[in-house]
């Protein structure tokens, strides 16, 4: 299945799920620590309310000028407060377009693309998809698995994929960091 159709079916919590995971894979551009989000990952699992959580996140993480500081701060800035599952499954599929979009821009190996490039991506497509965006991918449609698969429980698995991604994505930065500086 694809991640296009995954995101269709996934219920509010998966949709919940999959935009944070995209978040908090990107939180190093934003200045963040690992434990950041984790207040939201928390309220996931117990389902309560995460507008405190969203409140705090989003007045601890700072934002660059640099276009994939901006679309990360963005992910975070759209985060539904209430999580209907209409807005969340806005919101997880525009976190997911950016999530992708920031690899293909923060991958030495990838030149930046359009748009569509992504899209078809996400829909199935994966000719040319480097090695970073292509990892993205799949943490994207695991972490949506997981949780399909498992409610609550896959939360935390979910949670050890998102991690996994953010110290990767962490690395790539302090890697471009020593390069321009």
């Amino acid at each position: 299945m694809s991640l296009v159709e995954l995101i269709a079916q996934a219920d509010e919590r998966g949709l919940a799920a999959s935009g944070l995971a995209c978040l908090d894979r990107c939180v190093p551009l934003l200045g963040g620590d690992d434990l950041v989000l984790r207040p939201l990952w928390t309220s996931l699992a117990d389902g309560s309310g995460w507008s405190a959580g969203l409140a705090q996140a989003r007045d601890v993480l700072d934002t660059g000028e640099a276009e994939a500081e901006l679309l990360a701060r963005r992910m975070l800035d759209g985060a539904p407060v209430d999580r209907a599952p209409d807005e969340m499954r806005r919101w997880a599929d525009a976190c997911s377009v950016a999530s992708l979009h920031i690899h293909r821009l923060l991958d030495p190996a990838e030149a930046p693309a359009p748009a569509a490039s992504v899209d078809s991506r996400r829909e199935g497509g994966s000719e040319d998809m480097s090695p970073l965006v292509a990892a993205e991918l799949r943490r994207q449609v695991t972490v949506l698995e997981l949780v399909a698969g498992h409610g609550a429980a896959g939360l935390r698995h979910a949670l050890d994929v998102s991690t996994e991604g953010r110290r990767v994505l962490r690395a790539v930065v302090s890697r471009r960091a020593r390069q321009t500086g």
